[in-house]
């Protein structure tokens, strides 16, 4: 799941991204409404978490044009503007949830990941390919029994192809889902990523190679 994060302060606009790629959301950054229009233009995303004052204006204003547009993006508010009618404000623009300054950053991983589900196609909370499980709601992931330690990272990858298991899932797929444009599409942080899977994962290897064009898991999910 891929978020956009509109924040103009220096210091917690990196946290905020940071703490959201450890939870395993892929995420980009904006400090101004243009900015964050145009990655909006460009990119996919399955939520953005907006402050409400950037130096350009409201983000208010970004809001109500994607809904105007026809847009059902996710929007959560993250502003320090706590007043009810700053409130009632944000959900009449448009607004799906409302999170105060000061927050915890758990709070805003579970509203984030609730918000993203809602643009999600429904799916089952347990996968299964082979010997190995995925328990989505819980994170955890199994293979013959045996609980499995993996990143964040490498869980959202293997959720993916797990989702698509049977179908080849291409290199362009995968950037797109489970990296944010901080990565370099080009380079091999795929293959990498796929390599470290293979070895947390043990063999035999359930994962498949398909030659110049991305990679295949094995078995129905």
């Amino acid at each position: 799941m891929r978020v956009l994060v509109l924040e103009d302060d220096l210091e917690l606009g990196p946290v905020v991204a940071d703490r959201l790629r450890g939870a395993g959301f892929a995420v980009d950054l904006a400090r101004t409404l243009a900015e964050a229009d145009l990655k909006l233009s460009v990119n996919r995303y399955d939520c953005v978490v907006a402050d409400r004052s950037v130096p350009d204006g409201d983000s208010l204003t970004l809001l109500a044009a994607r809904r105007r547009a026809g847009s059902v993006l996710p929007f959560l508010l993250l502003t320090a503007l706590d007043a009810v009618s700053d409130r009632v404000a944000g959900f009449e623009h448009g607004a799906d949830d409302y999170l105060v300054k000061p927050f915890a950053f758990a709070e805003l991983v579970v509203r984030v990941r609730a918000l993203c589900r809602r643009e999600q196609p429904a799916r089952p909370s347990l996968l299964r390919a082979g010997d190995l499980e995925v328990d989505l709601p819980r994170r955890r992931v199994t293979r013959a029994g045996v609980l499995l330690s993996l990143s964040a990272k490498e869980f959202a990858v293997l959720e993916l192809l797990m989702l698509r298991a049977g179908e080849v899932v291409t290199r362009s797929e995968l950037i797109e889902s489970c990296w944010d444009e901080a990565s370099e599409p080009m380079s091999n942080v795929v293959d990498v990523l796929i390599g470290q899977l293979r070895r947390r994962l043990g063999p035999p290897d359930p994962i498949e190679t398909v030659r110049g064009v991305g990679y295949r898991l094995g078995g129905e999910a």
